[in-house]
């Protein structure tokens, strides 16, 4: 769901700022039922999380998979716009970066409770992908770009492998609770550093 609702003309107007609120706590209630009990968890459990009837849900979302698609999109957005915050507000942007990372762990541990219904053959997932990669590899590159101006990591990391390795940390897991997926990530990004 975008951010524009319909009147009852049909015209096109701006989500009411309660609205994108209440939005927010429905997809975020979402998001936090699927990484527990799945994409195929009853409505009433994500209405219960959120503080809202089932009926609300139906009426923002239609179908299941229009909530799936809002919950991947909502959080995509929101780890978009968060790299820049961070650098404007993290002591370094080395700093920023290794918080920006930490989002996108949560971001993919979320991923991977979503997974199924991704790779299912209904094409109205197909672009979600694509997406992914065009609204959060700049952000990588962003913050990649100005660690290494500022000399705290080696130049020419590419984000994309960046983000490839941070994915394959994350999906390593499994069940094994010896794994520690946060601590093997910030290997990865201390071993980013410059060593001169």
């Amino acid at each position: 769901m975008d951010e524009m609702d319909l009147d009852t003309g049909g015209a096109a107007r701006p989500m009411r700022a309660d609205a994108r609120r209440n939005e927010k706590i429905l997809l975020d209630a979402a998001a936090a039922v699927f990484v527990t009990s799945g994409v195929e968890a009853p409505l009433r459990e994500i209405a219960g999380k959120a503080g809202v009837g089932t009926a609300t849900i139906s009426r923002h979302f239609p179908t299941r998979a229009d909530l799936v698609f809002a919950v991947y999109r909502h959080q995509v957005e929101a780890l978009a716009e968060a790299g820049p915050a961070l650098l404007a507000a993290s002591a370094t942007p080395h700093a920023a970066l290794g918080e920006w990372v930490n989002l996108f762990v949560d971001f993919l541990v979320t991923k991977l409770g979503l997974a199924a219904v991704l790779q299912s053959d209904d094409p109205c997932y197909d672009p979600l992908h694509s997406y992914f990669l065009e609204r959060l590899e700049p952000v990588c590159g962003q913050l990649l770009d100005a660690a290494a101006e500022s000399g705290e990591i080696r130049p020419g990391v590419d984000p994309y492998e960046l983000m490839r390795g941070v994915a394959g940390l994350c999906a390593g897991a499994g069940n094994n609770p010896r794994y520690n997926t946060r601590r093997l990530v910030g290997f990865l990004v201390t071993g980013l550093r410059r060593l001169d």
